[in-house]
């Protein structure tokens, strides 16, 4: 299991997917920080602060997704499963392993750059400090994001096998289905794997999830889709 799991660590780190999603997800957290801390006005309340301190954890679902179906794009699934000589549930195992260490190393990025960069801006504004408990709390929520949604984006993608219709899916529920469900019931979001990731990373706040029961939803999410993924892939043949 330790050559398959440092083979394909070694297929994730050294992949051009990587390497853009690391570049666009430090974007998208530097944008978030000057959109929450700079122009979004005064901020007073200790969880609009922490908002600020968000690195948009979700984004590793979408890479995960990728990486993994495009195994099946090129081709390289199988291969993999004869070379280790392993069954390809097992190979799967491994490459959702490396998923989820590489995405903690990219959470831990991300984060880096996000509080970095808030806590500077964060100074003048009214209203109570973040304390470094508050501080902390945000960076671990931040982080077991990272990890679950990278998870589940490498297991939805070995159960989709095409990067291109796992995006759309993605889309689709994103600015779609999440929207109408956002209108009828918010608790409802707050129960699929993007509104309890918002939660968990601050990016949501005053919500009716607490920020532990949000990583609990995460986690039984990932941990059901991966279960899923696992089985199926143990029931294909080599093809």
């Amino acid at each position: 299991m330790s050559h398959l799991l440092r083979g394909e660590l070694i297929k994730t780190m050294t992949t051009r997917t990587v390497l853009g999603f690391a570049v666009g997800g430090v974007a998208f957290a530097v944008l978030n920080v000057l959109a929450v801390a700079v122009w979004s006005g005064t901020l007073d309340e200790v969880p609009e602060k922490e908002e600020a301190l968000s690195a948009l954890p979700i984004l590793l679902l979408l890479w995960g997704l990728v990486g993994t179906a495009g195994e099946y794009r090129h081709r390289t699934a199988a291969p993999a499963a004869l070379v280790g000589r392993r069954h390809r549930g097992v190979v799967l195992s491994a490459r959702i392993t490396a998923y989820a260490l590489m995405g903690l190393l990219l959470g831990t990025l991300t984060t880096m750059v996000s509080v970095g960069l808030a806590l500077p801006l964060l100074r003048d504004q009214p209203g109570p400090d973040l304390t470094s408990g508050d501080v902390g709390a945000v960076v671990a929520g931040n982080l077991v994001a990272f990890v679950l949604s990278a998870i589940l984006g490498a297991a939805l993608g070995a159960l989709l096998r095409s990067p291109v219709l796992g995006v759309v899916v993605l889309l689709i529920v994103n600015f779609a289905v999440i929207p109408l469900l956002s209108g009828v019931s918010e608790s409802m979001v707050n129960l699929t794997p993007f509104g309890a990731a918002g939660v968990l990373s601050r990016m949501t706040h005053h919500t009716t999830l607490s920020v532990v029961e949000a990583g609990w939803v995460l986690a039984a999410w990932t941990a059901a889709v991966a279960l899923v993924a696992v089985v199926v892939e143990r029931r294909r043949d080599l093809a």
